[in-house]
């Protein structure tokens, strides 16, 4: 994507333009979860889905602020294929904010849907020799910084023996592992809005806005939530919040995953393609209408390397729009026309 913006100063432009005013930002989201939750919804509480990742337990951390231990519920909700490492860090988090997390395994009403099977049908399509024992993933091309390539998505599957096999994935397999993976998000927010009604709490999400803005979610799935508390926040931003709000540094050390597929997967080689501390300022940085050249600058990269990182956050958030869009209301006739 190559800009013909006017040209800025770098100086105006650095490392730290992404740099929060901690005590302050904590304090306006936590004014703004108490308002959205006791005034706007009339709730008298949150439910908070958690992982063991940084996203869920600064929400967590900033739930206990606006509402108190008392007031706030902590569920993990694993399935067959969830790394143990989450529910384990997942319960370390909650303790650390002194809540007692609950458990909801839901492996058992995945498989009442066909999720497992439906999905390794098609993977079965692809690599015949696949079965038990066997892992699979999706993943896209490397690094935006190395190469200009498109978003094709990747099946690959590792054998119980450690064997790797990867090929490009059809469009009729991805949708159906795709359509049959998501139905581990939403579940698991079903689950949420049980406890939620149950209490007359509020769901709160944990999408920051590389994931919210850019489609890394489950339409109805971890995207159905009452509140977004972090969706303005860079994953960037979230870190210095997390570090800010004592999330464990164990938490924060952790490479971001999807914990979504049985081989497991960073979200930098299923989704993003470029590390969070140089997609972040790039995105900032085209928002603000800096040059190409002075992002590239303060980043040490060509300007056809952050085009290319801009260009891929353009085109994903033009191709997820609808994901966050609204239900389309067709209030009388015209609306057909």
């Amino acid at each position: 994507m190559k800009s013909d913006r006017k040209q800025h100063n770098p100086s105006v432009f650095s490392r730290s333009a992404l740099t929060l005013d901690p005590p302050v930002e904590v304090d306006r989201i936590v004014a703004g979860l108490r308002n959205a939750v006791h005034q706007q919804l009339h709730r008298q509480g949150a439910v908070v889905g958690i992982s063991g990742g940084v996203d869920s337990s600064l929400v967590l951390a900033l739930c206990v602020r606006a509402f108190g231990t008392e007031r706030v519920v902590a569920l993990m909700m694993p399935e067959r294929e969830s790394s143990p490492d989450s529910t384990l860090l997942a319960r370390r988090v909650a303790g650390h904010f002194g809540i007692a997390p609950m458990m909801e395994d839901i492996t058992a009403v995945l498989e009442g849907f066909g999720c497992y099977r439906r999905r390794d049908e098609a993977i079965s399509r692809v690599f015949p020799e696949f079965g038990p024992g066997w892992k699979a993933k999706i993943t896209i091309p490397g690094n935006l910084l190395e190469e200009d390539t498109l978003n094709v998505f990747r099946l690959t599957v590792i054998s119980p023996g450690g064997q790797e096999l990867s090929q490009r994935l059809p469009l009729r397999e991805y949708y159906q592992v795709v359509a049959a993976t998501n139905f581990k998000q939403r579940n698991r927010m079903a689950m949420l809005y049980y406890h939620a009604e149950l209490r007359n709490y509020a769901v709160v999400g944990t999408a920051n806005k590389n994931e919210h803005a850019l489609g890394f979610f489950v339409k109805h799935g971890d995207g159905g939530v009452d509140v977004q508390p972090i969706a303005h926040l860079f994953k960037s931003q979230v870190y210095q919040l997390a570090e800010y709000m004592d999330v464990p540094e164990e938490v924060r050390r952790r490479r971001p995953t999807t914990d979504t597929y049985s081989a497991g997967s960073t979200q930098e080689e299923f989704f993003f393609r470029v590390p969070f501390e140089i997609l972040d300022l790039v995105w900032l940085g085209y928002e603000r209408g800096v040059s190409s050249q002075d992002i590239g600058e303060t980043l040490g990269l060509s300007a056809d390397q952050v085009d290319r990182v801009a260009a891929d956050i353009v085109r994903k958030q033009r191709t997820t729009a609808y994901l966050r869009s609204s239900p389309l209301m067709l209030s009388d006739a015209t609306d057909c026309k």
